[in-house]
């Protein structure tokens, strides 16, 4: 008769509490983490995925009186509407190529910024030029506005700090608040002040990852400090770069629209160089009330932005092993 498998013995009580035990502090350890995320869940729910339902209106002849849902449908005459129009081009572009002029010129000097307070032996002053570069960021872009007009045009529309220095090297005086074609490079150095002890800051903050080995060892080779910051450092900072350049080129559809609309206002003779989506909607919505056309333009906006970080995303990936993010 063949030998039948013995039956496996029963588990004792006490392995059989302890095993009661773990899993009752499991289910406790995951009711407090969801416990714990709850009121982050709550808030992108109520804030970011519920308005999903306005864009609806962006498809819509909205009427305030029907509502988003009883507004009758206009297919696409909402985008039509504005890329029909004259201004669509200007708009687009400008938007586009500031920018990019912000983009680029913040991470150079960013980048520049971090690099040198780095180098900078004496603590107490590197810390005290780390805090008084991060200090534009604070600034009410309305303040920013006013020091502008003193800076350009002073007190009554007459003369200004830039004027009467030009004219000390015998440079005429210059209108800067009628001339549209040297605002882009105005809102770019107001843009550089404001951003580039920010973004320094998060620069500052990857360099002192870096391992000390790698600067002790270039030491020994020889290697200056120049030629460490340009060769060790400015490399390895290629992932936060990276990552803040995807941030920013998410939004590169959108206007800076708080300091723009503060320094410009409504100054028509700068729109050609200076109105960019954000103005223009706001704009269109105050003078037209069309709210159809405005959320057009905004889940363009988005789109646009979604198009960018996924493309953006894999250039990266495909031509910088190095500075891979994800």
């Amino acid at each position: 008769m063949p030998d039948t498998p013995s039956e496996a013995p029963p588990a004792s009580p006490r392995k059989a509490s302890r095993s009661a035990v773990r899993g009752r502090r499991r289910v406790h350890g995951r009711a407090a983490l969801l416990l714990l995320a709850l009121p982050a869940t709550a808030f992108f729910a109520v804030f970011s995925y519920a308005p999903l339902a306005g864009l609806a209106v962006a498809f819509k002849n909205f009427s305030i009186s029907d509502g988003v849902f009883s507004s009758p449908w206009n297919g696409l005459d909402n985008f039509r509407f504005f890329f029909d129009s004259g201004d669509a081009k200007r708009i687009l572009w400008n938007t586009l190529s500031l920018n990019v002029l912000f983009i680029a010129a913040t991470t150079v000097c960013a980048l520049g910024l971090a690099v040198m307070i780095n180098e900078i032996r004496f603590r107490y002053l590197r810390k005290f030029l780390q805090s008084s570069v991060f200090l534009p960021y604070f600034i009410s872009p309305v303040v920013v506005s006013i020091m502008l007009q003193g800076l350009l045009a002073g007190v009554g529309g007459q003369g200004g700090a830039v004027n009467k220095m030009l004219n000390i090297f015998a440079l005429p005086s210059v209108s800067w608040y009628s001339e549209p074609g040297a605002w882009p490079w105005i809102l770019t150095v107001v843009k550089v002040w404001q951003m580039s002890g920010y973004l320094s800051v998060i620069y500052l903050a990857a360099i002192t990852a870096i391992p000390v080995e790698v600067y002790e060892a270039a030491a020994i080779d020889g290697a200056s400090r120049w030629r460490m910051a340009l060769r060790i450092t400015v490399p390895l900072l290629a992932p936060t770069t990276v990552t803040l350049l995807m941030l920013s080129v998410g939004r590169i559809f959108y206007g800076d629209f708080g300091t723009i609309y503060a320094i410009i206002g409504d100054n028509g003779t700068l729109f050609s160089t200076t109105d960019v989506i954000d103005t223009y909607v706001f704009r269109s919505l105050r003078q037209n009330g069309d709210f159809g056309m405005t959320a057009a333009i905004g889940l363009f906006q988005s789109v646009v932005g979604l198009v960018f970080v996924l493309v953006t995303t894999f250039v990266a990936r495909r031509f910088g092993r190095d500075t891979r993010v994800f």
